[in-house]
């Protein structure tokens, strides 16, 4: 038997930590721009998995398109409040990137938000590969948050210790049977008060994993910034700029 590295452990517990922040989740997790959603989807799609749902951010931004759609959650506490959310038209289901619940060739597109640098790609990518249709195709997407404004920086700096702000983001690796990655970026800015920018920051994986008396006073330094950095402190509204990073890839025709 193989035991898993450190560094293997430290991810598989961060990608499990959501579930006990569902709630922050789903309250401070920004959308994505409808610009980047019809980059991501085959034009002649009526088939999709959102994997790795979440709380369905983007399952619910589907809800507009004439898809049959399917979300894979893995965490049951992240599936009550995506249940709870999805129009009825959509299903939800346990599952995993490495094991999806779901017949071979079966749908036209797979999109995974804010997730792909969780899975295990030697066992998800052939997972994939297997639920698509021939020429079916994969999109990743990442809102990631453009530190190029100042209170963003400072905001990153309280955050951060670097592993999850680009989260493999730029270059994601896939790889066969799959064909080329091809990149596409948008630059967009999300309104929010300040309520939620710390359910944002509390949402990430590396701020649930802290102890809990590191854990409140990050938070608690956020709110510090947010009443005192000039750019924010009289807003109601708080504007958060993002890039966010598309990524798409194809099966084969004929795989």
């Amino acid at each position: 038997m193989i035991s898993e590295s450190a560094n293997e452990i430290r991810r598989r517990r961060h990608a499990e930590s959501f579930g006990s922040a569902a709630a922050e989740y789903e309250r401070g997790r920004p959308s994505y721009p409808r610009t980047a959603i019809e980059w991501l989807l085959p034009s002649r799609a009526t088939s999709a998995v959102d994997l790795g749902a979440g709380t369905g951010q983007l399952t619910r931004q589907l809800a507009s398109y004439d898809l049959d759609v399917v979300a894979v959650e893995p965490s049951a506490d992240m599936r009550k409040i995506l249940s709870r959310t999805l129009p009825s038209k959509m299903r939800s289901v346990a599952g995993q990137a490495e094991k999806i619940p779901l017949p071979d060739s079966s749908v036209d597109v797979v999109l995974v938000a804010q997730a792909w640098h969780w899975v295990d790609g030697e066992l998800a990518v052939p997972e994939v590969a297997r639920i698509l249709k021939p020429g079916g195709q994969l999109g990743l997407v990442w809102n990631i948050r453009d530190e190029r404004t100042d209170w963003v920086a400072a905001l990153g700096q309280i955050m951060h210790d670097g592993s999850e702000q680009e989260m493999n983001s730029d270059n994601p690796i896939v790889g066969t049977p799959f064909g080329p990655i091809e990149r596409f970026d948008v630059e967009w800015i999300a309104h929010l008060d300040q309520d939620t920018v710390v359910d944002l920051v509390a949402s990430r994986s590396y701020v649930i994993t802290r102890p809990e008396a590191q854990r409140l006073a990050l938070l608690d330094a956020v709110r510090e910034l947010l009443n005192t950095h000039p750019q924010v402190k009289d807003s109601t509204s708080v504007a958060m700029p993002y890039v966010t990073r598309c990524s798409r890839t194809q099966l084969p025709k004929l795989f």
